[in-house]
């Protein structure tokens, strides 16, 4: 073993902790210094018997985070202090108290977010990674700091992973860019982001990586060339106007390149965008846009622009702040280039992320702006009380998605997800009003809620008083705000039902001699074959469960006891419960993927699920689709190392499904008939009319409606109350 230079190392500890302060985005007062320092003595001497497994002293690598949080993140002295003690707690003799009463309350808090998320990760070899980022994020609720700090531990670990095991890199790997890299670009750290999908990249894709970078490497002279060329000719222009600005090439990240050959079918020399070059002006912010478009002017007099690929984010800034104008152009040579056009501000809001786009709203106050950023995350923690697997995928399409713009009717500017729906429009403007939406008008015309909304639309929501959300409308919500939402709404409306089911049950049960007690709603469950006292409650409700059904559960229990004794005598085994046909012929059916696909499964030996279970379907190599449950001990590492072979599942509910029928109505018109019709099909709470058509001849009238009903029982009660009409002769179903 190499012997270690203590002198030489401190001097380098003490070298990078001056760096640490110079280095620094925020202005640092005397104060600040203090801080930082204390705690940087204090994670010197709870490190000083510790070394990496490369051979360094420990204390470089909390340096190192503190380093990226300081330039890269840029926040401020509190954040610094915790990144330089985030692993005191964990690691040492030190305890949070400790930390509470050395460096007060909000350090201490930070530490111990990022102690909790540490802990998470690395408490067992399979990454528990649905439920850890999920507990992960809901740490956003604390203090936003907590996730930037462990970004930037993340982004340190990926940099220095050489001396770990290959399996370790791998799963490290995965994970980062599962999570972190999504994470990184929501919150605006293009530069990380980029890092982070690279280092990800080269540990799960080492051949294709170090293949890539090599291509770059030997094209380096001839892209320096190029990007020349191309300043050579736009300068003189620019000088003439006295536009103050440098012009720099930047290639592109290995990883989007890999994506962009992956999408495209294509070869590293086939794809024709493989750097950028960028415009970066001085303005001050009441000629910013002004000059952004007058340099727009300069380089398209020089090159063609190619109309549809011009994104202007200065007149509309993307949601995480960022800020500029891109261009593609034809550039020499016949080559398509991309050419970013932004300030020194919007320059610096782009490799900061939120603290630099909130240092220059808020000047000194940038730690307050970063709350508004968290109110935004916030949305996507509503639906905390899902599973974790649906809850990371939903925050995880809700950072990568990209954005549209829409206008309100008053030409109010929304930012909406790309793919999003009217649906998601209503529930972005109020839960009330998503909650109440009829229809939508799209530039003046109806469309379908389902229809994805694009950049430009002007929306208007029709609402209603007497309309509720339904299951259906979870297939038209993308975005969680709206899916959470909805899914408490569909909760409410099932307990009210589930209560006047509990009234209807007590009553019918009296009838049968039957007292309703907790004893009789387990058995009732049992015998129903269903999960919760709410889902018989709610059968009861909407006529599921009827008199007929009660009859048979009344003798099969008055039965029970002296089949019992029966069994016993004779040793026989227990006859199969009764085939609940109407309860269970849906509930029994899984199907598969949003588009609900009724596919060839097998049921996996290690959870065994049963219908009604939470489930999802992972694709084997040979033996087709397998479907555990999601509680399932192999799902955790199912989903973290394989999360491309899972297929979302479920089991089909009957209660919740609807279906369509259509039903004939004969008889003689008379004054009102059409109006007696239509009403006591409104006033049934379970019915929903999709088409309806009448006519008369002679007298004579008839109609065809086509109904959404839950079950047969509806219907069959529908039907009677309709023949009860005075003039009705005939109601059958087609």
């Amino acid at each position: 073993m190499a012997v270690i230079d203590v002198e030489k190392e401190n001097k380098q500890i003490a070298k990078e902790y001056k760096e640490l302060l110079r280095i620094s985005y925020q202005t640092l007062s005397d104060d600040d210094k203090k801080l930082i320092r204390k705690a940087f003595d204090t994670a010197v001497d709870a490190h000083k018997e510790q070394r990496r497994k490369s051979g360094e002293a420990y204390i470089f690598h909390p340096i190192a985070v503190a380093k990226i949080v300081a330039s890269e993140i840029g926040l401020d002295a509190t954040a610094i202090a915790a990144a330089l003690l985030h692993d005191v707690v964990e690691d040492t003799e030190y305890t949070l108290e400790d930390i509470e009463r050395l460096f007060g309350e909000t350090v201490a808090r930070i530490v111990d977010g990022l102690t909790k998320i540490s802990q998470l990760t690395s408490e067992q070899d399979i990454s528990l990674q649905a439920e850890n980022f999920r507990k992960m994020l809901l740490t956003l609720n604390d203090d936003v700091r907590v996730i930037l700090i462990k970004i930037a531990d993340r982004l340190h670990n990926m940099q220095t992973m050489e001396s770990m095991p290959e399996h370790k890199q791998v799963k490290i790997a995965s994970e980062t860019l599962y999570i972190y890299a999504p994470l990184a670009h929501r919150i605006g750290l293009y530069n990380i982001k980029t890092d982070l999908e690279d280092y990800g990249l080269k540990y799960t894709e080492p051949d294709v990586y170090h293949d890539i970078l090599n291509k770059i490497e030997e094209s380096k002279e001839d892209q320096k060339a190029y990007i020349e060329s191309f300043s050579k000719i736009i300068r003189d222009s620019l000088d003439q106007e006295g536009i103050h600005y440098e012009i720099k090439g930047r290639p592109k990240s290995i990883f989007s390149i890999r994506r962009k050959m992956k999408i495209q079918n294509v070869t590293f020399d086939e794809v024709y965008d493989k750097f950028a070059i960028r415009i970066i002006y001085k303005s001050d912010t009441a000629n910013e846009k002004f000059l952004a478009w007058k340099i727009y002017s300069i380089v398209t007099d020089h090159f063609r622009p190619n109309p549809v690929r011009l994104r202007d984010w200065i007149s509309s800034p993307k949601s995480n702040g960022y800020e500029a104008l891109h261009i593609t152009v034809m550039g020499p040579k016949g080559r398509w280039v991309e050419v970013q056009i932004r300030s020194e501000r919007m320059h610096e809001i782009a490799e900061k992320g939120y603290a630099a786009h909130f240092k220059y709203k808020h000047g000194d106050q940038a730690e307050k702006g970063i709350e508004i950023w968290l109110n935004r995350l916030q949305e996507a923690l509503e639906n905390a009380e899902g599973n974790a697997v649906d809850f990371v995928e939903e925050f995880k399409l809700n950072l990568y998605s990209k954005e549209i713009f829409v206008f309100t009717p008053k030409g109010e500017l929304k930012s909406l997800p790309k793919g999003a729906t009217p649906l998601d429009f209503a529930y972005s403007i109020h839960t009330e009003v998503g909650s109440k939406t009829r229809g939508a008008r799209v530039n003046g015309k109806l469309i379908p809620l389902s229809v994805p909304l694009k950049s430009g639309d002007q929306v208007e929501i029709i609402t209603s008083e007497n309309v509720k959300p339904t299951i259906h409308w979870l297939d038209y919500a993308t975005t969680a705000r709206a899916r959470s939402k909805i899914k408490s709404s569909l909760r409410e409306e099932k307990r009210k039902i589930g209560e006047d089911g509990k009234e209807i049950l007590r009553r019918k049960l009296k009838q049968l001699k039957i007292i309703l007690n907790e004893k009789t709603v387990n058995d009732l469950v049992v015998f129903f074959k269903l999960k919760t006292s709410l889902d018989l409650f709610y059968r009861v409700g909407i006529g599921t469960i009827d008199n007929t059904m009660l009859k048979e559960f009344a003798a099969a229990r008055s039965n029970a006891l002296v089949n019992f004794f029966k069994s016993k005598i004779r040793k026989s085994p227990a006859p199969e419960e009764v085939h609940r046909d109407e309860i269970t012929h849906k509930y029994d059916m899984l199907v598969f993927g949003k588009e609900e696909e009724r596919l060839t499964y097998h049921l996996a030996p290690c959870c065994n699920p049963i219908p009604g279970d939470d489930v999802f379907g992972f694709i084997t190599v040979n033996e087709g689709i397998k479907v555990h449950k999601k509680d399932c001990p192999n799902a955790i590492s199912l989903q973290s190392n394989y999360a491309y072979r899972i297929i979302s599942a479920k089991w089909i509910d009957s209660s919740q499904q609807e279906f369509t029928a259509v039903i004939n109505l004969t008889g003689l018109d008379n004054i009102g008939l059409v109006s007696d019709v239509t009403k006591i099909i409104s006033n049934n709470m379970h019915v929903n009319m999709k088409s309806i058509n009448f006519d008369t001849d002679g007298g004579v009238f008839s109609g065809k409606i086509t109904l959404i009903v839950k079950n047969n029982n509806i219907l069959k009660k529908l039907m009677d109350n309709l023949k009860k009409i005075n003039g009705i002769d005939k109601v059958t179903r087609i």
